[in-house]
Parts: structure tokens; C-alpha cells; sequence
């Protein structure tokens, strides 16, 4: 099952889930926050309440896959990357598509050579960004 079923009104949104402790993650939140203009996606730490009320246990674990939940359908690594370019529209749609193009199998092994070494990435970056006042609405828990 990809997402728990409830009465929830949260089930219809649709959230991308991070690690709430990796810099790299937060940096990601950032990029998404400046280029989607419709306001909709909604960000939810993989270690927060929001995970585990809409999450398996098994995504809220494994805290090196980013899962993105819309339409009550959860996309996981690569995929969740590729469906938020695509919700971001215009020129990322294209790059998503382009990404798409690549085989899975090698897809998904650069996502996950990318997510074992994200930590030595952040590491470089100095500071996380704090949401703006109208952003904040949109990070749960």
C-alpha cells in the first residue's frame, strides 16, 4: 500500500516528504518553494506527524528516499523527483522529461549514489533557508 488510508483531508494534497536532517534536503524545499508559483505543494519532513499519518513505515525509515505524494499516488526517488519537475511545469516539465527518458535502473542508481553522499554535500552548504512568513503555511509539522 503507498499511502495509509484515512479520513484525512491531507490525502488529496499533495506533499513532497524530505529528510528534515539533511541540508541538501532543505536546499531541495527552497528550490521547489521559488518555482512553484501555483502555491500546492506542501513540504513534510520524512520524521515528522504528517509522515506518519499519511506514509508505511517503511518510507518514513528509509530517510534517503524523497517520496512525493499527490493525487493519492506516492512516487519515491527518482520518480518523486521527475513528478515535481513535472508539477513545477514549464522548463522543468522538460528537464523532467529528458530525466524520464533515462532508464530506470540507471535512474535510480544515480539517485541513490547521489543520496548516500548527501550528507558530505551539505556539509559544504553553510546555512539552511528559513521559510518566508507566506511559505510557512505550506511546511507541516
Amino acid at each position: 500500500m503507498s499511502v495509509q488510508t484515512s479520513d484525512n483531508p491531507l490525502d488529496d494534497s499533495t506533499i513532497l516528504f524530505f529528510d528534515g536532517d539533511c541540508g541538501l534536503c532543505n536546499r531541495l524545499v527552497g528550490f521547489v518553494l521559488d518555482r512553484d508559483h501555483k502555491g500546492e505543494i506542501r513540504f513534510a519532513p520524512l520524521q515528522g506527524v504528517t509522515a506518519e499519518r499519511l506514509l508505511d513505515a517503511r518510507d518514513r525509515e528509509v530517510l534517503d528516499t524523497g517520496v512525493f505524494l499527490t493525487g493519492g499516488r506516492c512516487f519515491r526517488r527518482s520518480s518523486a523527483v521527475i513528478r515535481v519537475l513535472w508539477y513545477l511545469g514549464g522548463f522543468w516539465k522538460i528537464v523532467g522529461a529528458l530525466l524520464w527518458a533515462i532508464p530506470e535502473p540507471l535512474r535510480e542508481t544515480g539517485y541513490r549514489l547521489f543520496a548516500r553522499n548527501r550528507f558530505r554535500v551539505s556539509k559544504m552548504l553553510s546555512t539552511c533557508r528559513v521559510p518566508k512568513p507566506q511559505e510557512r503555511i505550506r511546511v507541516l509539522d
